[in-house]
């Protein structure tokens, strides 16, 4: 018997264990799911609902802190802009800030995964998830962009996006993750 319960013993603590890294990362992925779905539904009304305190005014853009925080980032904010031509808002989070390219392309691409594989909740029944291709980061180019669209067929939605962006200012390298409307030259906000 105190073979038998050595032996399950070690087994037990093992499934344990796995079950519970298991949930641990379902966990974060899901409040990733609830995050973003919440900046995606504040995108409709240009972030308002999500806006919490001014940071600083340049120009003609005012910064705010953002209510809404995605896991993992290190802040998040809201750009307001006020020209006459350009009265939109635009969502960002700093994912990374570091040295290292390596831990820097490790977060871009999870980043990615995470907003890949999200469905963002919208209304009772339905869930719409973001479409696009990731750009491979590479240390030799300072500057990487992956835009995915939501698949959605609502208006309110179609110039919105979501990027993630990599980013050298020698010698550090920074992740961000952005959601803003992005027209062509030629339509006005």
């Amino acid at each position: 018997m105190r073979k038998i319960t050595t032996l399950l013993l070690p087994m037990l603590c093992s499934i344990l264990f796995s079950n519970a890294q298991f949930f641990k990362t379902s966990v974060k992925d899901e409040d990733f799911n609830d995050s973003l779905s919440r900046i995606v539904y504040g995108f409709k009304t240009n972030f308002y609902p999500i806006q919490a305190r001014q940071l600083t005014s340049e120009g003609l853009v005012d910064v705010f802190e953002s209510s809404v925080k995605i896991p993992g980032a290190a802040h998040c904010i809201i750009q307001r802009y006020h020209s006459e031509e350009d009265t939109t808002a635009s969502w960002q989070a700093i994912m990374y800030d570091g040295d290292s390219f390596d831990e820097a392309a490790k977060i871009y691409k999870n980043t990615y995964r995470l907003i890949k594989k999200s469905k963002i909740k919208y209304g009772t029944s339905t869930n719409y998830s973001f479409t696009g291709s990731m750009e491979a980061p590479s240390e030799e180019i300072r500057f990487t962009v992956s835009p995915l669209r939501l698949n959605t067929s609502d208006k309110d939605y179609e110039h919105f996006y979501a990027e993630v962006e990599i980013t050298s200012n020698f010698p550090n390298w920074e992740v961000h993750l952005n959601m803003h409307s992005k027209k062509n030259d030629d339509e006005k906000y």
